[in-house]
């Protein structure tokens, strides 16, 4: 269990972490490519094999996390695209009262994603979560994904937190390893983080299915 006497700062992903992954999963790897299948006369199948391909070359870079890239890359309106679906996007249901404890605590709550600008500003709209934070950050602004120790050097120096009492919650194992290597004292893994799907058996971290169980109860 995590101590939380020991942790002043909270870095939260979003996608998988604080919102249900299923809206990004159908997206990518189902609505996509029924998309780019019209737009290039071919079968949804040979459609996904396409993107499937695409995706692995850009893996874990900024790029893959990037619309604009997507959009000159598939010659498709991704952002319109993703406002067909935005009806599916939605919140955990147990972040609210984690995140609402946390506050409650004093603890600095920053959300820490590598979704595109556009994409993040949807998803606050759609959600209201920036309401639980008290900052927002894009890994756009530089340039470098969570993968990246220098995006970690980036994030410290604006926020000047102390890595040891700091906890990192994410759904990627890459990029927990990438904050465990920079020296991030406290991380949490999500192991169900799209509603659809099993959960993910995690063994080399802590890890949740839900975040009430973290909350201490009183005595």
């Amino acid at each position: 269990m995590l101590n939380w006497t020991e942790i002043d700062t909270v870095l939260l992903d979003m996608d998988g972490t604080l919102l249900d992954l299923h809206f990004d999963t159908h997206f990518w790897l189902e609505f996509l490519p029924k998309e780019l299948a019209k737009k290039r006369n071919i079968s949804v199948a040979d459609a996904t094999d396409t993107l499937i391909n695409y995706y692995k070359e850009v893996e874990g870079q900024i790029e893959w996390y990037c619309l604009d890239y997507w959009q000159k890359k598939l010659d498709l309106p991704i952002m319109p695209l993703k406002h067909e679906l935005k009806h599916l996007i939605s919140m955990r249901d147990d972040v609210p009262e984690f995140l609402t404890y946390l506050k409650s605590q004093g603890k600095q709550l920053i959300l820490l994603t590598n979704a595109h600008p556009n994409s993040l500003s949807l998803k606050v709209e759609r959600t209201n979560l920036d309401k639980y934070l008290d900052e927002l950050i894009s890994t756009h602004e530089y340039g470098v994904s969570k993968e990246s120790q220098l995006l970690w050097h980036k994030v410290q120096q604006r926020l000047q937190f102390d890595p040891e009492r700091t906890l990192f919650v994410d759904d990627s194992l890459a990029v927990l390893d990438a904050a465990k290597e920079y020296g991030i004292g406290h991380i949490l893994a999500i192991a169900n983080p799209d509603s659809n799907k099993p959960e993910n058996v995690i063994s080399d971290y802590l890890s949740t299915t839900d975040y009430r169980t973290l909350i201490p109860t009183s005595k």
